[in-house]
């Protein structure tokens, strides 16, 4: 089972305020260590400069002197070493040795940390005239309960912490999870078939991009279905007019109404209509194909002034039947570049459709072929009514044209030029409209030139 964001939270800061802890503990442990050894040193030797002060040679041999200094320092935890003249040093045995280790016999003042057994030990030496020397020997001990009582106050420290990150990473888990778990449910409602789910952003910036990206996606996904709808009323419509047209003349021919010259025209209305609903299903089929994987393209190299030459033969008679001058213009030598010879003659045919069904009789059709900068531009224009300049940019949108022109001018089936835009691209090339000089629209082919640097 999953565990939730407030839990993964929650042990998160419990393991950073325990080790946080932990390492203030170590640390301070080692400081406050250190600072107790250097204040005991300070205080051992101030106390050693007033008992250097307050003894001269008669005092430190008097034995009523020294034990009065030795009665007051001992209730501290401190014992008094002498050294005389005589060569004859008194005191406490271990505290005699630390002395004597230290240098009480040095004859100069100084300070000293000696260890003897298994205790350090902290020694002061001051001369006292010419004659004698005492030192001021103290145990290590202090430290060690200073370094206990902090080890207390660390746990507790501990306690306190983990008690306040628990309840601080549970909250903040709260707080973050409460957007996520808000745009968990608008993602639901959206693989429930809902549109209008939207999710408030806000939170910290990742949280706040996620509930944007998810309404994007929300209205991405509206506009998808709208075109979808869009362009399955605008196939309804090309799949009604041949079928309306298959299903009245096939009934005249069945019930004997047609016959003679009248069965043959409706026959070849049938032929016509059905050819017509075939390239629709081919087109459909092959604007699917394009975005599967199994799809594939024959590329290799193609002289694209003999493929536009060719394709004008094949448009020049029919534009003649309709009254519309095609003109061609190429460069006089071979246009090399890399695409599928089929697939682009399959575009190019399918754009000059186009523009003969737009353009009246009397105006031109051009088939135009230059080469700039390493790119060869392979256009399709035409002197019919053109498009809206705001139709331009989604011209090649399955369906857009279709169903905005649909009831002012002779259109296609909504999906050619999707189809021809989906089929450059995979070629490795660009498909672009815009306005013609001619007075119409210009589709223009964008292929990379073979050998151009």
């Amino acid at each position: 089972m999953k565990t939730t964001l407030a839990l993964r939270i929650t042990v998160v800061c419990l393991a950073v305020a325990g080790i946080a802890v932990l390492v203030a503990g170590l640390v301070a442990s080692r400081l406050v260590r250190s600072t107790a050894d250097s204040v005991l040193q300070q205080s051992l030797r101030a106390q050693a400069d007033v008992v250097a002060g307050q003894l001269d040679d008669t005092g430190i041999g008097s034995r009523l002197a020294i034990g009065k200094v030795a009665a007051v320092v001992r209730g501290q935890g401190i014992e008094v070493v002498v050294h005389r003249i005589t060569g004859q040093n008194t005191g406490q045995a271990t505290a005699l040795h630390a002395a004597e280790q230290a240098g009480l016999t040095s004859g100069a003042d100084h300070s000293a940390r000696v260890a003897v057994g298994d205790l350090d030990y902290l020694v002061e030496v001051r001369t006292v005239g010419t004659q004698a020397a005492f030192a001021l020997v103290q145990p290590v001990r202090s430290a060690e309960a200073t370094q206990r009582a902090l080890v207390r106050n660390i746990l507790l420290a501990l306690g306190i912490g983990l008690l306040v990150a628990a309840a601080a990473g549970y909250v903040s888990g709260r707080l973050l999870g409460r957007p996520l778990r808000r745009a968990a449910a608008a993602a639901g409602s959206l693989s429930a078939g809902r549109r209008d789910v939207r999710v408030p952003v806000e939170g910290p910036a990742e949280v706040a991009q996620v509930a944007g990206s998810l309404n994007e996606l929300a209205d991405a996904l509206a506009r998808s279905e709208a075109r979808q709808r869009e362009f399955l009323l605008s196939v309804s419509h090309e799949l009604r007019t041949p079928l309306t047209a298959v299903t009245g003349f096939s009934e005249a021919i069945a019930d004997g109404v047609a016959e003679g010259a009248d069965a043959r025209h409706a026959g070849a209305t049938i032929h016509r209509e059905a050819l017509r609903l075939e390239r629709l299903v081919s087109d459909l089929l092959e604007l699917a194909r394009l975005g599967a994987d199994e799809f594939r393209l024959d590329l290799g190299p193609l002289d694209l002034t003999a493929l536009v030459r060719d394709c004008a033969e094949v448009w020049q008679l029919r534009c003649a039947r309709e009254n519309v001058r095609l003109t061609v213009e190429v460069p006089p030598a071979p246009t090399m570049a890399t695409a599928d010879a089929r697939r682009l003659h399959q575009v190019v045919d399918g754009l000059a459709e186009n523009a003969l069904r737009v353009t009246p009789a009397g105006a031109p059709i051009v088939f135009a072929l230059e080469v700039t900068q390493g790119q060869a531009r392979l256009s399709v224009r035409d002197g019919g009514p053109g498009l809206a300049a705001e139709d331009y940019p989604v011209a090649f949108e399955r369906g857009v044209l279709n169903a905005r022109y649909r009831d002012r001018r002779p259109v296609g089936s909504g999906i050619g030029l999707a189809l021809a835009h989906g089929l450059v691209t995979r070629m490795g090339g660009t498909l672009t409209a815009g306005p013609a000089a001619e007075g119409g629209a210009a589709f223009t082919i964008g292929l990379p030139v073979e050998g151009a640097g």
